[in-house]
C-alpha cells in the first residue's frame, strides 16, 4: 500500500507535533544517566517515536547548545561516543515541564 501526499503531510504534522514530546523524553533520559543517539533512537523507537539520526542528532545539539545538556566524548572500544546528560539547566526545565505536561494531561484526560 502506498502512502498518498496527505499521509505524508499528516506524518510531517505529526512530527511537528510531537517534536517536543520527544525533546521532554531525551531530556527525561538524560537527567537519569547519560545518554547517546543510537540508544536514544532505540528507546524513543519503544515509545512509538520513529527518529532518524539525521533528525536526533541536530534535537541533540540544539538541547546542548540552549544549554540543557553538556556532551562529552567516550571511548567505546575502538570508536569514541558522544554521550549527553542533563545539566543543572536541564534539570531545572525537566522539572518545570513535568508541571506542564501534568496539567495538560488532567486537561486532555478530563475532556474524556
Amino acid at each position: 500500500m502506498s502512502k498518498t501526499s496527505s499521509d505524508y503531510k499528516a506524518s510531517a504534522a505529526d512530527r511537528d507535533l510531537y517534536s517536543g514530546l520527544i525533546r521532554l523524553h531525551v531530556l527525561h533520559y538524560a537527567v537519569q544517566q547519560p545518554i547517546f543517539g543510537l540508544g536514544m533512537i532505540e528507546e524513543l523507537s519503544r515509545h512509538g517515536y520513529r527518529i532518524s539520526p539525521g533528525s536526533l542528532y541536530p534535537l541533540l545539539h540544539g538541547l546542548e547548545k540552549k544549554g540543557y545538556l553538556r556532551s562529552r566524548e567516550v571511548r567505546s572500544g575502538k570508536s569514541l561516543r558522544k554521550v549527553y546528560q542533563a545539566t543543572p539547566l536541564g534539570r531545572k526545565a525537566l522539572a518545570a515541564a513535568k508541571e506542564k505536561v501534568h496539567e495538560l494531561f488532567r486537561e486532555l484526560m478530563d475532556g474524556e
